[in-house]
């Protein structure tokens, strides 16, 4: 991949309403996971040097919590947009389909942790 660079930032993001507190983690993890998606149909993939926004507000008139979501993404196509797990500074991380050699789930714990 050249010239990732200088390539247009665009904002994908998701704004709404949530009315139990109990749904909110669980919430958060789902919205991300479709902005997501919706990034990859579209042909682009996250920026990781670009940290995802999430607020939260509790609106206490109407009694639920407000939110918004913003990822950052660059464009690379809709092929490739299946293959790169996103991009970090200059670098371009790809999906790994096999667990290289020694790599036992030991060592994927204590990567988790870190």
């Amino acid at each position: 991949m050249d010239k990732i660079h200088h390539k247009p930032i665009k904002k994908f993001g998701l704004d709404g309403k949530i009315h139990d507190d109990a749904d909110l983690p669980r919430l958060k993890t789902a919205y991300i996971k479709l902005v997501l998606s919706q990034m990859r149909l579209a042909g682009y993939v996250p920026r990781f040097d670009i940290d995802m926004d999430y607020t939260l507000s509790y609106n206490y008139n109407k009694n639920y919590f407000e939110f918004e979501l913003s990822i950052y993404a660059i464009y690379v196509g809709k092929k490739q947009s299946q293959c790169i797990l996103g991009i970090h500074k200059n670098h371009v991380l790809y999906y790994h389909l096999n667990k290289p050699k020694g790599f036992s789930s030991v060592s994927e714990s204590t990567l988790r942790e870190k």
